[in-house]
């Protein structure tokens, strides 16, 4: 099961999350949530289940509407400004064009690893979306 939000409602995904757990009956080990990481550079990915929510405010939502930190993150790296108070005009910027092509080619690859997860190969998963890509020929 797919499950999109709206940029505005990031923040607040948990509600959304929440209920849709509690009326599907899915327990929170059984959720994959993917999302943009700044901690990780523009176009590299890491699949992990449980952790901490590192700022994020979508997770601490989440978080707090499962009532655990045990679910599946995939985190997409946008990289970070470099300073911690450009922080929020970053993450609601469009990336600069050479970023911009590295986390559209990191979403292509998670996107490539769902066959794996779907059979709840989570270790090849983890490996693959770990594995730092290889440069692009020029």
């Amino acid at each position: 099961m797919w499950m999109l939000l709206p940029q505005t409602y990031m923040n607040r995904s948990g509600q959304a999350v929440g209920a849709l757990t509690r009326f599907h009956r899915i327990e929170p080990a059984e959720i994959l949530v993917v999302h943009d990481e700044l901690d990780v550079p523009p176009g590299q990915l890491r699949l992990k289940f449980g952790g901490g929510m590192g700022g994020h405010n979508g997770l601490k939502d989440i978080t707090s509407h499962l009532g655990t930190q045990d679910y599946w993150r995939l985190r997409i790296g946008i990289g970070h400004p470099g300073d911690r108070n450009e922080v929020v005009n970053y993450v609601l910027k469009s990336p600069r064009s050479e970023e911009q092509a590295d986390i559209e080619r990191a979403i292509e690859r998670a996107i490539d690893l769902w066959p794996l997860i779907e059979r709840g190969e989570w270790n090849a998963a983890i490996q693959r979306a770990n594995t730092k890509p290889k440069p692009d020929n020029p």
